[in-house]
């Protein structure tokens, strides 16, 4: 049927990224620092504090994982036990740690845990002090009593760019694959959803525990197959529940490993389990993938536990007349990720091997939409057509002019429109575009991405 092969990845710190973790109290720049070193807006910035709320992670130049937590809040507040978690899970699961104070603010006994927390780990930890071009910098001795040691402290600035550079110089660099040819798939999804499974089957061994306890995977397992002539990397990570649901030790290590995962990954396919109702989480975990700007498939897992005869024992439909199981299935899904009409959809059952194969010739179609590049001729076609049949609404006497569209990159797609007054663009409006494009270049299982510059 087709060439296959499988072999383990025994040498795993080879083919990972190390993880740096950015952990701090609330409000001291850290999204800011991300998005820097990103050189684009990942995390959402705000002057209020505890903005952040959940990990948020960027590849930095090829190099290493940089992940952003929630700063330390009141602690009365809703959020702040899973907070608090977060921050031991960075701890926990990175290979650097960067504290992270405002530079301009003598530290407090929450710093003073957090440095703690940070030095005991064992792991090189680098004081960051934040916020240095405002000019109101302490100096580096009112800081020592922390315990980190001077030659590791830095002063940045996130708004200017100052010492950033100088900081990413010591942080560790890794290698995101000796082969630069290789397509890595990783398997996301809750646990106990046949992740396992599903990975066992795909490599035709036994790699992977598989077990109906939940929580069994707690590392990335990996295996390498060769698919007509492409090597794929398939990536087992461990599930992922809700913070306020993840038990205190080894699974939530595992759950900026999965997100790590997700980073290092070029298309992650979101396990469903036929059986069980879709929840906000796996909605969560979508948006997670599409912002990291990953190719995404959509596994239905299980298909064989699907009674085809009384689909009303799964979806409590009456009436349903010929349809099976699988149909309200599908119809449950394309409600509940009505944000991904892009991605494709496929049933499968590791105990039958139903559509496995299939898995492989999705990921290797995508690979190829991810790195299709469109003529600036026919975008700007499209888009000429979309402001003739749905001309942008504007605000009073000002309305926004797009003038021309480009695409400027691949994996994932990225277009850039220029014009006049593109900020008053709303959001209904580059969604349409966005419909159009996709008409003519349908994109299958990847994100495309927009950026709307204004002429000065």
């Amino acid at each position: 049927m087709f060439a296959f092969y499988a072999k383990i990845c025994y040498n795993l710190d080879m083919k990972k990224l190390p993880i740096v973790a950015l952990i701090g109290q609330t409000n001291a720049g850290k999204s800011s620092i991300l998005n820097r070193m990103a050189h684009k807006n990942i995390a959402i910035v705000a002057r209020e504090e505890g903005t952040t709320r959940d990990n948020v992670t960027a590849t930095i130049d090829d190099s290493f994982i940089l992940i952003d937590t929630a700063g330390l809040k009141d602690p009365n507040d809703d959020f702040e036990a899973s907070i608090q978690d977060q921050i031991a899970d960075a701890i926990d699961a990175a290979d650097v740690i960067l504290v992270t104070l405002d530079s301009a603010k003598y530290f407090d006994h929450r710093d003073a845990r957090i440095a703690k927390d940070a030095l005991r780990s064992g792991k090189p930890v680098y004081l960051v002090l934040n916020k240095c071009d405002l000019g109101e910098s302490l100096p580096v001795t009112e800081f020592r009593a922390l315990g980190i040691a001077p030659e590791n402290i830095y002063y940045v600035s996130a708004t200017t760019g100052q010492g950033i550079n100088k900081l990413k110089s010591v942080l560790p660099k890794g290698k995101v694959s000796q082969n630069d040819d290789v397509l890595k798939i990783a398997l996301i999804g809750r646990p106990n959803v046949g992740k396992s499974s599903l990975f066992n089957m795909l490599g035709k061994k036994q790699q992977a525990i598989v077990s109906s306890r939940q929580g069994t995977t707690r590392d990335i397992n990996r295996v390498t197959v060769k698919y007509k002539g492409r090597e794929l990397e398939i990536l087992d990570t461990a599930g992922l529940r809700k913070p306020g649901k993840r038990e205190v030790g080894i699974e939530k290590f595992s759950a900026i490993r999965t997100l790590a995962a997700i980073e290092e990954a070029d298309i992650c396919c979101l396990l469903v389990d036929s059986t069980e109702p879709h929840s906000k989480l796996d909605q969560s975990l979508a948006g997670q993938i599409v912002e990291a700007g990953k190719g995404i498939i959509m596994v239905v897992t299980k298909s064989d536990l699907l009674d085809e005869a009384t689909p009303t024992n799964y979806f409590g439909e009456e009436n349903v007349g010929n349809r099976t199981a699988a149909d309200f299935l599908i119809d449950a899904l394309e409600k509940d990720f009505d944000f991904l009409p892009f991605a494709p959809v496929l049933i499968t059952s590791s105990e039958t091997g139903e559509n496995v194969t299939q898995l492989f010739e999705l990921a290797l179609e995508i690979d190829q939409n991810r790195h299709m590049e469109v003529k600036t001729s026919d975008l700007n076609k499209i888009l000429n057509e979309a402001i003739v049949s749905h001309p942008p609404a504007g605000l009073k006497n000002t309305r926004p002019k797009p003038k021309y569209i480009v695409q400027t990159d691949t994996c994932p797609p990225w277009f850039v429109v220029h014009g006049h007054d593109l900020g008053l663009l709303h959001w209904s409006w580059k969604r349409f575009l966005e419909r159009k494009i996709r008409e003519k270049y349908p994109f299958m299982g990847t994100p495309i991405m927009f950026s709307y510059r204004s002429d000065k």
